[in-house]
């Protein structure tokens, strides 16, 4: 159970790795282009091969690209479907060259239509990235908090994709406050244990390869997707114990994409309220 956090490659990816151990992460998140924007700017070699050092040299890892955020795998237009796959099959090669684990994506809105409306579609969609992208790194897809019509706020409907796919390349992202946000309670250990098994059930827990660890400002089932700092949110400090001593999360990364005490994003304090429940539990990293 390695913690981290999402950090800016602002300046050049290799960046990120200083920006991550400034804080004390032991795991990073990044991003590969503007989330914001189609463009995808390969990445030089000189600075892919600096990253794989700063990073081996500070021991960091796993490392995890995420997507960006104009993927939609359900809309209706085929134009930007394949955008998105191309956006993904970028994001899957860079993830081979910097030695990363994966990229984590967030698969969209049925925008009104209906999950099985959308399923067909955005199962080939993923069927396609995973053809166009080399061997290695896994595609993850995130569960989302119901917010928009959200594809995969329901762990059923990310196991039926996954079924579909059927593709080792394909795993899950946990996101705590999307979990929470759609009905799942994370605040006892009754709750979290229900959630697992739940998720065995519908998705398996092999195919779970990364945790966004994030505090809810808004109460379970409010489906909206509004993080808060570890602690200060309706998660709280002991949810996150009870979700971190539950073995299904042993041997999964955690990363953080919280707001920050100053509002700067993920920040040290942040970091170290996990470390310190992980401490607690007794749980080796």
């Amino acid at each position: 159970m390695r913690i981290g956090a999402h950090v800016s490659s602002v300046g050049g990816i290799s960046k990120a790795v200083a920006r991550g151990v400034e804080i004390g992460c032991e795991a990073i998140q990044i991003f590969g282009s503007s989330p914001q924007g189609w463009a995808f700017k390969p990445i030089p070699g000189d600075e892919i091969e600096a990253f794989r050092q700063a990073a081996a040299e500070a021991d960091i890892g796993p490392i995890f690209l995420h997507a960006i955020y104009l993927i939609n795998l359900g809309t209706p237009n085929p134009v930007n479907v394949e955008k998105g796959i191309d956006s993904l099959v970028n994001y899957m090669e860079l993830a081979k060259s910097i030695d990363a684990a994966g990229v984590i994506f967030h698969p969209g809105s049925h925008g009104g239509k209906g999950y099985d409306a959308v399923f067909p579609q955005t199962v080939e969609a993923i069927k396609k990235v995973l053809d166009g992208s080399p061997e290695g790194p896994v595609l993850a897809v995130e569960n989302m908090a119901g917010m928009g019509q959200h594809i995969g706020a329901r762990f059923e409907e990310l196991g039926r994709i996954l079924k579909a796919v059927d593709s080792s390349r394909l795993g899950v992202c946990l996101d705590t406050q999307h979990s929470f946000a759609a009905a799942y309670d994370l605040t006892s250990k009754e709750g979290i244990d229900a959630m697992i098994a739940e998720f065995d059930e519908t998705i398996g827990l092999a195919n779970l390869v990364a945790v966004h660890a994030n505090d809810s400002k808004r109460p379970c089932g409010a489906g909206v997707d509004r993080h808060d700092n570890i602690g200060e949110g309706f998660i709280g400090e002991d949810g996150f114990a009870a979700i971190m001593g539950n073995p299904a999360f042993k041997d999964v990364p955690f990363f953080l994409e919280v707001p920050g005490f100053e509002g700067k994003g993920p920040d040290q304090r942040n970091i170290q309220i996990l470390k310190d429940i992980r401490q607690r539990l007794g749980i080796t990293p």
